[in-house]
């Protein structure tokens, strides 16, 4: 296993613990010297705010370790394609580098849907970044997350409605 491949397994185990709550399943490590300076997992829904991605809690943790809002020599690792709010704020910070695990086609701004970090006309910064880092085990977790989602939803459905799973009204014994 490869050094990249180290730190995201440290960022899928951020993304259990998300799993775990209930939360989408993204987890995220920041890494300076070889060495992890900071840690995050979604908590959109444990501390209801919108920004509780794990990109935006694991760069505060870092910034907070270094005292320093530059996180100049630092690699972020995250399970998912940042979107376009934590792509942007890692364009403040500054990392040398963010490697994620699953691409994101549709709202990935690290290249999937757009890129950020690497804009044209730039930004302030531009950061290298590398997908596809245990891609398999990445998605994984987010397809089974998603899956038990529809699955509990189309439950609660049919629990509301009346009817059994075929779309047929229960009957009830006399």
């Amino acid at each position: 296993m490869n050094q990249d491949e180290q730190f995201m397994s440290q960022a899928l185990r951020e993304a259990e613990k998300a799993l775990r709550a209930g939360e989408v399943p993204c987890g995220c490590v920041v890494v300076k010297e070889g060495r992890i300076i900071a840690r995050g997992w979604n908590q959109v829904e444990k501390l209801k705010d919108a920004t509780a991605h794990a990109e935006m809690i694991a760069l505060t943790a870092a910034e907070a370790a270094l005292g320093d809002w530059r996180l100049e020599g630092c690699t972020v690792y995250v399970t998912k394609e940042p979107c376009p709010m934590c792509a942007g704020a890692l364009v403040h910070c500054r990392p040398e580098r963010v490697v994620y695990g699953m691409p994101d086609p549709k709202g990935g701004a690290c290249g999937g849907w757009i890129n950020l970090l690497d804009s044209n006309p730039p930004l302030n910064h531009r950061c290298p970044t590398q997908g596809g880092v245990l891609h398999e085990l990445c998605a994984e977790q987010f397809c089974s997350f998603f899956r038990e989602a529809r699955r509990a939803a189309k439950e609660r459905r049919v629990e509301r409605s009346g009817l059994n799973e075929e779309g047929h009204e229960e009957s009830s014994a006399d």
